[in-house]
């Protein structure tokens, strides 16, 4: 896992990204193989389940088509409830489909990935004054609509993400999901959240390509339409 492109060499330049690698390389090089996915050619995908209070990665070779689990990381902190994030203030972790688009290196909370909160539904369906942004999975364990999982296992996940970026991959997917969709714990939640029901559409909207995952293990290829609602199809 040589210094290789520009990009991991920025990273490595910052004194924490440096100490998450003296820490965590080896034994990410070592799992990884363990798996039987390639080191210098992977991918990886994050899934994050608001109601269980959990981010998982998800990891292939290049050459593959199905991904792999290779780790949960339990939130240690949360912030407002069940529901996607409208607006600026409202504490909502945001829910449906994004990327990785910052990798910060002198966060306020250790390290942090940025994604890219509102995507274009969000855009429609949201506070269009004032939608909010600045969501982030990062360490410590405060958050106000972010995902913290503490510096510990920020430091693992941050290598993780600056090797598959260092290994081609361009665009990390981050889906978040309010809880595992599942028809059955769908009725569930809906009975239990009654107060929520103004989304239960949205929750409709975004349930295939959490089943579609489930079935096959592969990324299903989503589309943002013009309404704010989401085109779900195996790819």
């Amino acid at each position: 896992m040589a210094a290789s492109s520009s990009f991991k060499k920025h990273q490595l330049s910052h004194s924490r990204v440096k100490q998450a690698y003296e820490n965590n390389e080896g034994p990410v090089r070592a799992y990884l193989k363990s798996c039987d996915i390639d080191t210098k050619g992977f991918q990886i995908y994050l899934r994050c389940f608001k109601y269980e209070e959990v981010l998982e990665l998800w990891a292939k070779s290049k050459s593959d088509k199905t991904y792999k689990l290779l780790e949960t990381y339990e939130l240690c902190g949360f912030s407002g409830t069940l529901g996607p994030k409208r607006m600026q203030g409202d504490y909502q972790i945001p829910e449906g489909f994004y990327h990785i688009d910052r990798f910060n290196p002198k966060s306020k909370f250790h390290l942090s990935l940025g994604i890219n909160y509102p995507n274009y539904s969000d855009k429609v369906l949201s506070n269009r004054l004032s939608p909010g942004g600045d969501i982030f999975i990062h360490g410590g364990c405060q958050t106000i609509g972010c995902m913290p999982i503490s510096d510990e296992w920020i430091d693992e996940l941050y290598v993780y993400s600056v090797e598959a970026r260092n290994s081609g991959q361009g665009s990390i997917p981050v889906n978040i999901f309010p809880f595992k969709m599942e028809s059955k714990k769908m009725q569930t939640i809906k009975g239990a959240y009654q107060e929520l029901k103004a989304d239960f559409k949205f929750w409709e909207d975004i349930q295939d390509a959490y089943l579609l995952f489930e079935k096959n293990r592969r990324l299903p290829s989503i589309t943002f339409l013009e309404n704010g609602k989401h085109q779900i199809t195996t790819e």
